[in-house]
């Protein structure tokens, strides 16, 4: 594996962050309900799995529609509108929060990444977020689908590589998943049950510039603003802006592994794929490639101040803190948000990001995220060093 390394004397950086979540609250007692209700019938098979809703470490969710659609049969013309009418109310609602806090308009934002694998849409999300927000029209697009789990941290690391190789512009990054959506009430498989009990719906929006961008967070600045239509008119001259930076990223995808984590497509939406070897292979081969990517950076594991990883579950979250050589519980960060949210797929990570960031975690942090391919992706981040 070879990190990427920042060409720019002024690494990108995370200008802001805010995450969002739809409205329909989904306790763990509640979807144990749902689930017996669902699955009757289907005996022991789902009696043996039932301890799954106790286990999973997670309190409430949220989902993008009431658990009444959710347990209807739907098609993928039903599926689709609702997915594309929630990430875009999610979306719109998480970029005007990452917006605000930096003191920008959205015709300051120079490109957009979107990241998505719950759903499919053409035109785009982002296109789509163009006709309900104002963006220039000269705005740049790079949507992602496919990434999964993994989108969260590898997305932000390609905002961060527009912005390295265009330090005068501004990205936005959004990720967006709705993982209840694809939930099957017809499907009796053991992954679907087992994502019943997990899955909830988030999405999240960042800001990465570099401090000499053209464009920068207004209260960070000295001095009067001045007028630039091309940056919503809260442009204002480069100083230094000292958000977490960005500094390096990577990722490995191991070979023969494309059966571990994805989606079957079904004649009526999309089935969960994931392997029960997941842990095991958290537990026994990813601290070599987390060994490689520091390696890259010149650094080692001892040299982590945070780990910021999204939490896949209960048992991932054991086997990450086994490989990483932590005590149990110590990604308190990842186990919290998975307690309040489930696990939102490639959102997820943000959530951990914000909350870290919140709490006032400094130092080298590197995030993580384990995905479809299978595919483990890095970002080191330097906050206050």
């Amino acid at each position: 594996m070879s990190p990427s390394r920042t060409s720019s004397p002024d690494p990108p950086r995370l200008v802001s962050l805010a995450t969002a979540v739809p409205p329909h609250r989904i306790t763990q007692a509640e979807a144990e309900a749902v689930s017996r209700r669902v699955f009757a019938g289907r005996g022991a098979d789902f009696d043996r799995l039932l301890p799954v809703y106790g286990n999973a470490g997670i309190a409430t969710r949220y989902a993008s529609m009431p658990v009444e659609w959710l347990t209807q049969q739907k098609g993928w013309r039903e599926r689709t509108r609702a997915y594309r009418d929630g990430a875009l109310d999610l979306l719109e609602e998480a970029a005007q929060r990452c917006l605000d806090q930096a003191g920008l308009r959205p015709a300051a934002v120079d490109g957009i990444v979107v990241a998505s694998t719950t759903g499919v849409v053409t035109p785009t999300l982002d296109a789509l977020l163009m006709e309900r927000m104002p963006f220039r029209r000269d705005v740049k697009r790079l949507p992602i689908f496919g990434l999964g789990c993994a989108g969260g941290v590898l997305g932000l690391a390609r905002a961060a590589a527009m912005v390295r190789a265009e330090p005068a512009e501004t990205w936005l990054f959004l990720v967006v998943e709705l993982c209840c959506l694809t939930f099957r009430p017809g499907d009796r498989s053991k992954s679907n049950i087992i994502g019943s009990a997990l899955f909830g719906d988030g999405a999240a929006a960042a800001l990465v510039a570099c401090a000499g961008g053209r464009c920068q967070p207004a209260a960070v600045f000295q001095g009067p603003a001045r007028d630039d239509t091309r940056a919503g008119g809260r442009c204002r001259p480069a100083a230094v802006f000292q958000g977490p930076a960005l500094m390096r990223w990577g990722e490995h995808t191991w070979p023969g592994s494309l059966d571990v984590m994805g989606w079957h497509v079904e004649e009526d939406g999309l089935g969960v794929l994931f392997s029960r070897d997941i842990p095991a292979l958290v537990r026994n081969d990813l601290r070599p490639r987390i060994d490689a990517f520091l390696a890259g950076c010149g650094l080692r594991a001892s040299d982590i101040d945070g780990w910021l990883f999204h939490p896949g579950g209960m048992k991932v979250l054991d086997a990450l803190e086994d490989c990483l050589e932590l005590r149990r519980g110590a990604l308190i960060h990842a186990r919290g948000v998975l307690h309040d949210f489930g696990n939102m797929s490639a959102a997820t990570v943000l959530f951990v990001m914000e909350r870290a960031l919140a709490e006032g975690m400094s130092g080298r942090l590197l995030a993580g995220a384990l995905g479809p391919g299978f595919t483990a992706g890095f970002l080191l981040i330097e906050n206050g060093t």
